[in-house]
């Protein structure tokens, strides 16, 4: 009985000692390296857009917002979220040595919820990071986001919680896809790439849900294939208007003479909807709850397409105008002042 005891003791301690021996392969260091290899990738975006003031009085004021981005090449390219800069009057993108440099829009898909930015002046020693293959990523998978919500960067880890996709009539030009992330997303975190353990670039955050608006959320982010696919691989387009699609109750309401249209809220500085001379809204009221700025146009067709209320027609109408070549004409519908016109503008 003695030696069979002696026999198991003798056992468990040269386990003990081998386990002791193994190196481990936890968050630490291994993440750490990492993180210090993605860091100048990842980048503060500064903008500012006019809109109307919540004050009739004070009438157009201008907002300041911060979000975050990705460095994807060495030619000033950056990757974010399209709610960030879609109606943008300046960007500025703030490196991570805090330099700061002017940029531009080139490219906005809002349904998916992806933009790119180009930096007017491209300083030397960028250090983009890599796309990666969405594809080959699956649920349960370590990833990361890096991110400027407070200021400084922040690392937050999670997971692939889950993959959430949906076909258009376009498919698979216009397909959208997203993950789902336990790893934990701030306001600030929109436009925040989100890695896999390779340091490579798998989606771009896009939002939180959330029933409290705080902790047990889940993040949102457009997947590394739809953004390389949408703003990459085809024309940049930048509508550089804000919207909200109306239909049912309140199109009747305003008097649309179809089922719905997109009520402009704001239309950037030197944009496609600039140039189209389309008017944002002025008055802002609270309708079903919800603030809206009218008084501005309604656009109700594009190129000779209706607005509906429907992602495919939506789709549609982007693949329209951004498949058009420089010169070729934009032809809009609007109601304006409760009379339809026609306006345009080449590409």
């Amino acid at each position: 009985m003695r030696s069979r005891l002696m026999l198991v003791l003798s056992t468990v301690g040269l386990l003990v000692l081998v386990l002791a021996g193994e190196p481990t392969h936890g968050h630490g260091p291994q993440l750490r390296d990492t993180f210090r290899s993605v860091k100048r990738s990842v980048v503060v975006v500064r903008i500012v857009k006019k809109t109307v003031a919540p004050l009739p009085q004070h009438g157009i004021s201008s907002v300041a917002g911060v979000a975050s981005g990705v460095l994807i090449s060495h030619d000033g390219k950056v990757l974010t979220a399209a709610h960030v800069v879609q109606a943008v009057d300046q960007v500025a993108v703030e490196l991570a040595d805090g330099q700061r440099v002017t940029a531009r829009v080139l490219s906005s898909a809002t349904s998916a919820d992806v933009a790119l930015l180009q930096l007017d002046v491209v300083p030397p020693g960028l250090a983009p990071a890599h796309l990666g293959d969405s594809d080959t990523v699956e649920v349960g998978d370590e990833v990361f986001v890096v991110g400027a919500p407070y200021g400084p960067l922040t690392l937050t880890v999670g997971h692939v919680s889950g993959r959430e996709s949906s076909q258009s009539s376009l498919a698979p030009l216009l397909a959208r896809e997203f993950f789902l992330t336990d790893a934990a997303v701030n306001h600030g975190n929109s436009g925040s790439p989100l890695f896999n353990r390779q340091g490579e670039v798998i989606g771009i955050v896009s939002a939180m849900l959330s029933q409290s608006g705080g902790f047990g959320s889940l993040g949102v982010a457009a997947t590394a294939k739809m953004a390389r696919r949408l703003l990459l691989e085809h024309k940049p387009f930048w509508s550089g208007m804000e919207g909200i699609l109306i239909q049912g109750d309140l199109a009747r309401v305003l008097n649309l003479p179809q089922p719905a249209g997109f009520v402009v809220q704001r239309v950037a500085a030197g944009s496609l909807g600039e140039r189209l001379g389309i008017r944002p809204g002025a008055f802002r009221l609270s309708v079903e709850g919800s603030d809206l700025l009218l008084g501005g146009d309604i656009i109700l067709a594009v190129n000779g397409m209706e607005i509906l209320a429907d992602d495919a027609a939506r789709d549609r109408m982007y693949a329209s105008i951004s498949a058009l070549e420089p010169g070729e004409r934009v032809v809009t519908r609007v109601l304006r002042a409760g009379h339809v016109i026609e306006l345009s503008t080449s590409r």
